[in-house]
């Protein structure tokens, strides 16, 4: 049993306790303070004895209430009086009375009654037991193993993990299973109120039931890591991220499958270590294949596979937070523990963009927010009416003129901000010479071509590469998809030219983040100028774009569910594209003028230029090129 020292006021007859959450305890009782250690002793008073004290700086330490034992208030007593009355108390107080009632039920009733009374405790440290964040020198991890402890040491507190099965719940599955989910989370948090905590159990159980193996390994790369990057602390990477050797992660509220994929892919983590959930045919049966200690026992089992144990080397070094399941484990397995505590950490900041590890270029999922359990409650209420604003501004779009269904569809909240038009001068001497003029624009939703059509008030043709045949027919605009050769994509280009307008999309598919793509250079083989057009998008709830091959035709419909989904349209001076006198045209000078116009579009818009392409990103968040089968629209 841990033993602390109390603060004490002390009158002429009284000694006064005082409490961790500042609340007034009112005793009287003596103390004794030996030369080598001090013993406090404290009795319950009568309740008409009772008079207020001050609450000023009071230690971080509980008051036991179950110690009743009254004593009489001594006047003039003798010293060694006074010595074995004290001596008797404290022997008393150290014995803890059991209670005639259940735990969970006590924990209940203080829970009820301080709710009910108002009162909020603060739990305050003394400054003389302040110690520095248990940060280890870089020089200490130095080609050494680490073990991390993903929640206590890398991840922000206070730490929810409903948000992230939430997330594999709709993603991987449906919005009915997230709808089950949000409702079942209360009960399990009102079982952890007396006692019975499943709330990890449940939620496994809830959103990974019956889903596919290969697709909630694909959430977790795809969906998953954009979140988690929220999450992680600057300090906490920093300590280990450098020149740490081989780093072991080492999760107990989450399993393996959920956090394996941005640990590795963007923390640069060799191995991790989880619970694993039990498979069957290829899908997820929802039930941990073992107990929790069990999975941790792998730690070990996973250093003395590797070359630096502790019987090798400097042994490893384990970073934990305090209180955290796995502390024990990696102590067990470490030379050297560093421990955080909860209030060092509340102090270290989350990780900026510009210091990820690995830029976030490239990610999945249909929710735009981080859905805690009142933004998800949220969420499912607004639903029914964003399905309602997603058919409307659809057939606002498709059926009215432009002059009426902009205004229309931004009365509903949709906002479209035009920055600068095409310049008048340059727009008439290039129809002069030929009869279309080329609008070469970054890729942020199908709706692109759309929204440039709208800011023009004139039809335009929309060249795609792989788009869904729902897409191209309930298109308002005329499309027409290109191959994979290029000398036929070039002569139906030029083709579409001719007869009017027309809209490219270099990149080839949509980006999310603040990135370019790089640009394909067959548009500047077309003309011999081009006019760019900076787009810009911003949602508050959902994502028009996806890489599921099954769910692409609904790209536009979650794009107009959201309630103020907004376009930014910016149409830039022309650039061009020709060869100038002495130089020599060809693929070469292709290039450089396709890089020329994705410089210009990355400064208008402030976003970074990249070599990657289409197929890097379907490659990497769905596994395959991304192309979908069917017919163009005539």
């Amino acid at each position: 049993m841990a033993f602390v020292t109390w603060r004490l006021e002390m009158t002429c007859h009284d000694i006064l306790f005082l409490d961790n959450h500042g609340m007034s305890v009112y005793i009287y009782s003596l103390a004794i303070r030996p030369s080598s250690k001090e013993v406090f002793s404290y009795s319950r008073p009568n309740p008409t004895q009772r008079r207020p004290c001050q609450t000023q700086n009071a230690p971080a330490f509980p008051i036991s209430s179950s110690v009743p034992y009254p004593i009489e208030r001594p006047h003039k007593q003798s010293q060694n009086y006074k010595l074995r009355i004290a001596s008797s108390m404290y022997k008393q107080a150290m014995v803890k009375k059991p209670s005639a009632l259940p735990r969970s039920f006590l924990s209940l009733r203080r829970l009820l009654r301080r709710s009910i009374s108002g009162r909020h405790y603060r739990r305050t440290t003394s400054s003389a037991r302040v110690v520095s964040p248990a940060v280890p020198p870089q020089d200490k991890l130095k080609d050494r193993m680490v073990l991390v402890d993903v929640e206590g040491w890398l991840l922000r507190s206070p730490l929810s993990a409903f948000p992230y099965f939430m997330l594999v719940a709709i993603e991987a599955g449906s919005f009915l299973r997230g709808l089950l989910l949000l409702l079942v989370y209360p009960v399990l948090c009102l079982l952890t109120l007396l006692g019975l905590d499943l709330r990890l159990e449940a939620m496994v159980l809830v959103s990974l039931f019956g889903l596919r193996e290969k697709e909630v390994a694909r959430i977790s790369k795809a969906v998953l890591p954009k979140f988690f990057l929220e999450d992680v602390t600057t300090e906490g990477l920093e300590a280990f991220n450098k020149k740490a050797g081989t780093v072991v992660a080492v999760t107990g509220a989450f399993p393996r499958v959920m956090v394996e994929g941005f640990l590795k892919e963007y923390l640069g983590v060799h191995a991790v270590v989880g619970r694993e959930i039990a498979v069957a045919a290829g899908r997820y049966v929802g039930v941990f294949l073992e107990e929790e200690h069990a999975g941790m026992e792998r730690v070990g089992a996973l250093l003395e596979e590797t070359e630096r144990t502790r019987s090798e080397g400097d042994g490893a070094v384990g970073l934990v937070g305090a209180g955290s399941t796995v502390h024990h484990v990696v102590s067990r397995y470490c030379k050297e523990t560093y421990v955080l505590s909860e209030a060092d950490k509340k102090a270290w900041q989350p990780l900026p963009r510009d210091k990820y590890p690995t830029k976030l270029v490239f990610h999945d999922g249909r929710l735009a927010f981080r859905p805690t359990f009142s933004a998800a409650f949220a969420m499912y209420t607004y639903l029914p009416w964003g399905v309602f604003l997603a058919v409307f501004r659809s057939l606002a779009f498709g059926v009215l003129p432009y002059r009426v269904s902009v205004p229309l569809a931004a009365a509903t909240g949709m906002r479209s901000r035009l920055v600068a038009g095409p310049s008048p001068d340059a727009t008439e001497k290039h129809q002069a010479a030929a009869a279309g003029r080329l609008y070469v624009c970054n890729h942020r939703t199908l709706l692109d071509p759309i929204t440039v059509a709208a800011g023009l008030n004139k039809p335009v043709t929309a060249v795609t590469y792989s788009v869904s045949p729902v897409s191209e027919l309930i298109a308002p605009i005329r499309t027409a998809r290109l191959t994979r050769n290029r000398d036929e994509d070039r002569r139906r280009m030029e083709a579409l030219l001719a007869r009017g307008d027309l809209v490219v999309c270099p990149e080839g598919t949509t980006c999310r983040e603040p990135y370019l793509l790089r640009f394909s250079p067959l548009f500047t083989e077309l003309t011999s100028e081009v006019t760019p057009v900076a787009l810009d998008t911003c949602v508050d709830m959902f994502y028009g774009t996806s890489t599921k091959p099954g769910a692409k035709w609904l790209d536009p419909f979650y794009f107009m569910m959201n309630s103020r989904p907004e376009y930014r349209v910016e149409f830039l001076e022309r650039v061009d594209t020709a060869p100038a006198q002495g130089e020599v045209g060809g693929h070469e000078h292709s290039i450089l003028a396709a890089n020329r116009v994705q410089s210009v579009l990355g400064e208008a818009l402030g976003f970074e230029l990249t070599e990657q392409t289409r197929r890097d990103k379907y490659m990497m968040l769905a596994g395959n090129e991304g192309v979908v089968k069917g017919g163009a629209k005539k």
